[in-house]
């Protein structure tokens, strides 16, 4: 006879721990790549709060400095190899 109190499930709980611990590596490489590249830079220099005066209506000037970008095109001359089939003489 089956004992009434006895319990044979076994529960298993999945922690979503891991699921954060990749997702952080993951943004830990991301800001890692950027910074290796140079588009992100951590050039830390003394400076003032910046004077901004705004008249009624009107947008403050903003002088921002950022990375520039050039995009362009050129012209190459690149030897291809050419790819040949031999036939041996099998079928």
């Amino acid at each position: 006879m089956a004992d009434p109190y006895r319990d044979d499930r076994v529960v298993t709980r999945k922690s979503g721990v891991s699921v954060w611990v990749w997702i952080a590596l993951a943004i830990a490489v991301i800001a890692g790549l950027l910074f290796a590249t140079g588009f992100w830079s951590a050039d830390v220099k003394e400076g003032a709060m910046p004077e901004v005066s705004v008249d009624g209506g009107k947008l403050p000037a903003v002088d921002v400095d950022s990375k520039e970008v050039v995009v362009g095109t050129e012209k190459k001359e690149i030897d291809v190899p050419v790819v040949g089939v031999k036939d041996n003489g099998e079928e």
